[in-house]
C-alpha cells in the first residue's frame, strides 16, 4: 500500500484509532494484522517469504542465546544465509545470470545459455533483510536479548510504517516499545500528524512535480542542451531528497501517532553537509550506520595490520556493496564505488583541507564546501538516475563538454492539464523547494517546536496543507527506494 494512495488514506485513521480503543494486551496482534495487509496490498504471495524469514530468524535468535561456543555462530551463519540468500536470488539472480552470459560469450567459450526468470522483487525485500539479519546480529553479540514471544517478534519486522522503506530499525530501539503500553497523547498527536503532512508536502509538491522535468531529460538526454541536463541532474537531486525524506517523514509521523519513537533517516544532508563523510551521516542514516556496525567496522578490524591500506579496501568494499544493494545494475556499483572514492580522496587530503580552511574565512568555506559537496553528490546521482552506464557518461560528457547541438528547451511540468498555470509549474517548484529548506534550516527533524506556537502552528500547517490540495500530483506515483 503507499502511503500516498486513497487506500492509505482510510488505512491510516482506522488502525491508528482502533490501536488506542482496544486493551494493551491486544494491540500487537492489531498492528501485525495491519501491517500484513498494508504489505498484502503489493503483491499478496510474497508475505509467505516474509513470513519464512521471520520463523526462520525466530528461532535463531533464541538457540543463539541459548547455545554456546561454535553452535552459536552456526546459527547466526544459518540467519544471515538464509536472509542474504534469499535477497540474492530475487534480486541479483538475473543480474549474475546476464553477465555470467556475457562474460562467456566474450571470452568465445562455448556454452548453454543460463535461463532468467521472470520473477518479480518483494517490495522492501533489502530493507526488512536488513533489519531482520540486526536482531540476530545483536543478540548474537550480546547486546540484545532474544524476543521470546513470536507475534512480537514478527511485528518488529512487519511493522507498517518503515516495513517497505525504512528507516532500518535496530531491536534495541523498536523491540521493547511493542510490550510498553501507549497511552493516547495530543502532543504525539500534533507531531505525527504535521510531520505527515510536511511528508506528503515534499512527495507530491516537490518530488513528484520535479520528477516530470527529470523523467523527459533522463529518457532523451541526447535531444536536450545542456543546460537542460544541468537542470535534470539537479532536480532529481532535489527528488530524492524530498522523495525519500518525505516517505521518512510520514513513517516517522505515522508511528509517532501511536508513541511509537522511529529512528532518525535524514538530518539536513543538503544543507549542512561540508564534505562527503558527513553527507553520508546526514543521508539515509540508518542505512550508512548498519553499513557502518555490520560490514565497515569488521573489515577495519580485520584489515588493520594493513593501516591506511585496510581502511582504504574496508571503504571501497563497503560502498560497493552499498551500491549494489540499491540495485542490480552496473550503475548502481559505480554510485557506490564513486562515493567510496570520494571519502578516500577526503581521508588522504584532510591535512590539505584543514589548512586551506585555516586560510579561508570561515563562512566562505563552509559555504564553498557546502556547494561543492552538493554539486560532487548530485553528479554521482547521475549513475544512480540513468538507464545504463553508456547514458550517465553520456550525460555527464555533454555537461562538461558545454556543448550541445541542440537548442535549450524549455520542459514543460504539468501543474493541471491544460491549465493557464501551466507554465508557471517550474517556477513553483523551485519556491516551494526553498520553503522547504527555510523550514529545515530553522525546524527540528520533528518539526516539534512548533507545539508551543499556536499561531505559527497554525499559519504553517494552513500554508502546507493548501499547497497539497493545490498544487499536489495525485497519481499514486510509488516512492523511489520502494524498488530496493
Amino acid at each position: 500500500m503507499l502511503f500516498n494512495s486513497f487506500q492509505f488514506l482510510f488505512f491510516f485513521p482506522i488502525v491508528t484509532l482502533l490501536y488506542f480503543l482496544l486493551p494493551h494486551r491486544f494491540r500487537w496482534l492489531h498492528l501485525l494484522i495491519a501491517s500484513c495487509i498494508f504489505y498484502m496490498a503489493f503483491i499478496p504471495v510474497y508475505i509467505f517469504i516474509l513470513f519464512f524469514t521471520i520463523v526462520i530468524d525466530y528461532i535463531a535468535g533464541l538457540m543463539i542465546e541459548k547455545e554456546s561456543g561454535s553452535k552459536r555462530k552456526l546459527y547466526l551463519i544459518l540467519s544471515i544465509a538464509v536472509n542474504v540468500g534469499l535477497l540474492a536470488f530475487f534480486k541479483y539472480y538475473n543480474f549474475f545470470t546476464e553477465n555470467v552470459n556475457d562474460l562467456l560469450r566474450l571470452l568465445h567459450i562455448a556454452y548453454h545459455p543460463i535461463p532468467l526468470l521472470n520473477i518479480i522483487l518483494p517490495v522492501g525485500l533489502s530493507f526488512h533483510t536488513f533489519q531482520a539479519m540486526s536482531y540476530t546480529i545483536e543478540v548474537y553479540r550480546g547486546n540484545q536479548k532474544a524476543e521470546r514471544q513470536f507475534g512480537i517478534y514478527a511485528l518488529y519486522v512487519m511493522f507498517y510504517p518503515q516495513l517497505v522503506a525504512g528507516p532500518i530499525e535496530r531491536p534495541q530501539n523498536l523491540l521493547h516499545q511493542f510490550h510498553e503500553e501507549h497511552k493516547f497523547d495530543s502532543q504525539y498527536l500534533l507531531i505525527g500528524l504535521r510531520l505527515m503532512m510536511w511528508g506528503f508536502f515534499k512527495k507530491l509538491v516537490i518530488a513528484d512535480r520535479v520528477a516530470q522535468y527529470v523523467n523527459i531529460v533522463y529518457a532523451y538526454p541526447n535531444e536536450f542542451h545542456y543546460l537542460n541536463l544541468i537542470i535534470a541532474v539537479f532536480f532529481f537531486g532535489i527528488q530524492i531528497y524530498c522523495d525519500f525524506s518525505g516517505y521518512s517523514d510520514i513513517a516517522l509521523g505515522s508511528a509517532q501517532v501511536m508513541g511509537f519513537k522511529l529512528m532518525t533517516n535524514f538530518n539536513r544532508p543538503f544543507l549542512n553537509s561540508v564534505n562527503i563523510g558527513e553527507f553520508w551521516r546526514r543521508w539515509h542514516i540508518s542505512l550508512y550506520t548498519w553499513f557502518t556496525d555490520y560490514l565497515y567496522t569488521p573489515l577495519v578490524i580485520t584489515l588493520r595490520g594493513y593501516e591506511k591500506t585496510g581502511i582504504v579496501l574496508a571503504l571501497l568494499i563497503t560502498f560497493f556493496l552499498s551500491g549494489l544493494w540499491h540495485g542490480a545494475n552496473w550503475t548502481f556499483v559505480i554510485f557506490g564505488l564513486l562515493h567510496g572514492a570520494a571519502l578516500v580522496y577526503e581521508m588522504f587530503t584532510k591535512k590539505i583541507r584543514k589548512q586551506l580552511s585555516k586560510k579561508t574565512p570561515a563562512l566562505l568555506y563552509k559555504i564553498l564546501s557546502i556547494a561543492i559537496t552538493f554539486v560532487v553528490v548530485n553528479l554521482i546521482w547521475v549513475f544512480f538516475r540513468a538507464n545504463s552506464v553508456s547514458t550517465a557518461f553520456g550525460i555527464i560528457k555533454h555537461i562538461f563538454t558545454f556543448y550541445h547541438q541542440v537548442p535549450f528547451k524549455i520542459v514543460v511540468i504539468d501543474l493541471y492539464n491544460h491549465s493557464a498555470f501551466v507554465r508557471l509549474s517550474i517556477l513553483v517548484s523551485i519556491v516551494m523547494t526553498a520553503f522547504m529548506f527555510m523550514v529545515e534550516s530553522k525546524a527540528s527533524v520533528l518539526l516539534s517546536e512548533l507545539n508551543s506556537h499556536p499561531i505559527l502552528d497554525f499559519v504553517f500547517c494552513t500554508f502546507v496543507l493548501t499547497s497539497i490540495l493545490i498544487l499536489g500530483e495525485f497519481n499514486s506515483s510509488s516512492f523511489i527506494y520502494f524498488q530496493f
